[in-house]
């Protein structure tokens, strides 16, 4: 188990926690109530910031119950390693009116991941494969 201390950055801060002995992400609650206009984006602040461990990244994710059950589309964020400030959800309103996300909702969940790093090397050519530069759709729907 990897070790991530968080600082409280707002009195109403929930602490983050996993919803079942197996889940992968801890959920999020957001600290204020936030009306989001139709089809518009708002930031959901959570109320927390990290210290995310080096070699690592806090995803910001979609819960699935936000995804599958409401119109809020949550918009996928990372936390860095070096970031210490306060963590936010971006969530878009899919409907057609205004809808309001309300204090202490779960509305995020958050996921320890490692991240490697790449080395680019530019080049003139890339090596050949049966897909080649076929694009989105052509494995099949």
């Amino acid at each position: 188990m990897q070790r991530v201390r968080i600082k409280k950055m707002r009195e109403n801060a929930v602490l983050p926690e996993y919803g079942s002995e197996g889940a992968a992400g801890m959920d999020f609650r957001a600290c204020d109530s936030v009306t989001i206009p139709a089809h518009g984006v708002a930031k959901i602040p959570l109320g927390w910031a990290a210290e995310v461990p080096e070699g690592f990244q806090l995803e910001i994710r979609s819960r699935s119950g936000v995804s599958s059950k409401t119109d809020f589309l949550l918009v996928h964020g990372t936390v860095d390693s070096d970031y210490r400030g306060e963590i936010s959800a971006v969530v878009r309103n899919e409907s057609n009116s205004d809808a309001t996300i309300s204090e202490g909702y779960k509305i995020a969940q958050g996921v320890l991941m490692p991240v490697y790093r790449a080395t680019l090397v530019e080049t003139d050519d890339l090596s050949e494969t049966v897909r080649g530069a076929s694009g989105f759709g052509s494995t099949g729907v």
